[in-house]
């Protein structure tokens, strides 16, 4: 049987051939590439400035998680360090895009299974976070904010004590949202003992994220490799034993609460300074000095005109984003392009996990287990 490319509870145009026996699902095959925009391939052709915008439409839910593990990349090649305010504002919006990312997979995975009202209200707290992204990038997606040597722009003022005030209520809405689902009969009866996976499995389909640690195993790239400044706060990585969707469901609700204690303590302990490196070689000019200096007019156009060198070698940075290892690897040959970009996108990964998830279980199974892989089709067809 085939179910889409149209179907409405993939999230995109996914194509997956079912093999079934009655009702019950013996194989799914997945059918990638109808969206394939060859972003690999683009970046390669684009000055390293240039090429980051790519990567905020490769998971049009993670934005700049994508960003910050592209700029560490080429921060690596250049052995570069960043101011730590810097480091600290690309905590505090890492953790952002994960609630972005998880109120959209936990919301949607509900509307899939029949639940309406838990959309309606949590989506009101991500447009929040949403006008939070549009105040310092000017855009409420594509915010191309976090930039080799730093982020574009520093935080405009009201904004800390604006986050601040979200910060108090936000547990007491993901609460509401764990009323209305986490107890409800239905809910339980639909994901409980539902889309099963052993660690063994996990790990040797590359899996990583929610899906790894639903099984018992807790990594985590904040943990076990800090970067950026994750090393200075204090926050609990969920983990699972049964692994199956239900908990996946319950690790992302808890992953939203640690999120929020991230950003409280980013808030907290803000420090002053600058947000972007002073190698201007690297570093776009201030748009205020480019007014009045035609010496910074010249070194502004030539940044994004040009590029800027970097040193040849290869380079491979990962970040946890909110769907898992999400890893830049980049390749130069000393010029300001890349000769080669590679992505390890974690929903390309997360993707294989269906046929082991949805085997044996019912064809009304198929949707609630696609809801809580977490999976954006612009990382599946990159």
């Amino acid at each position: 049987m085939n179910i889409g490319p149209q179907h409405p509870a993939a999230h995109g145009v996914l194509r997956m051939v079912v093999t079934l026996k009655g009702e019950i699902v013996k194989r799914v095959d997945s059918h990638i590439g109808l969206l394939h925009r060859g972003t690999e391939k683009l970046m390669q052709y684009k000055t390293y400035s240039q090429a980051l915008p790519y990567l905020d439409r490769l998971d049009y839910v993670s934005m700049m998680a994508n960003e910050q593990a592209y700029s560490l990349t080429v921060e690596k090649l250049m052995k570069l360090h960043i101011p730590v305010r810097a480091a600290f504002i690309r905590v505090l919006f890492a953790e952002i895009t994960r609630i972005l990312n998880h109120i959209m997979s936990v919301t949607t995975h509900a509307l899939d299974v029949g639940a309406f009202t838990p959309s309606l209200w949590a989506f009101e707290e991500r447009e929040k976070l949403m006008e939070i992204y549009e105040r310092v990038s000017g855009a409420r997606m594509h915010a191309n904010y976090v930039r080799p040597g730093g982020v574009s722009e520093d935080l405009p003022l009201g904004l800390v004590d604006d986050l601040k005030q979200f910060l108090i209520q936000f547990s007491s809405r993901v609460d509401e949202m764990e009323e209305l689902l986490t107890g409800a009969r239905i809910w339980k009866e639909r994901l409980l003992k539902v889309g099963y996976i052993s660690e063994i499995e996990c790990i040797s389909l590359g899996l990583t994220g929610v899906l790894l640690r639903s099984t018992g195993n807790a990594w985590d790239l904040r943990k076990v490799m800090p970067y950026d400044s994750y090393e200075s706060f204090w926050f609990g990585v969920p983990v699972g034993k049964i692994a199956d969707c239900y908990e996946r469901y319950c690790m992302r609700a808890e992953e939203m609460r640690q999120a929020a204690i991230i950003m409280q303590q980013t808030v907290d302990s803000l420090p002053l300074g600058a947000i972007k490196s002073d190698n201007r070689s690297i570093s776009s000019s201030s748009r205020i000095t480019m007014k009045t200096s035609m010496e910074t007019l010249i070194q502004h156009f030539k940044f994004f005109t040009g590029g800027y060198n970097v040193p040849t070698g290869l380079a491979y940075t990962s970040v946890e984003a909110p769907k898992g290892e999400f890893g830049v690897f980049l390749a130069s040959d000393g010029g300001t392009k890349p000769v080669r970009a590679k992505l390890r996108a974690p929903g390309f990964f997360n993707l294989q996990a269906v046929n082991a998830l949805a085997k044996n279980h019912l064809i009304a199974d198929l949707i609630t287990i696609i809801g809580t892989v977490d999976i954006v089709f612009g990382e599946i067809d990159r």
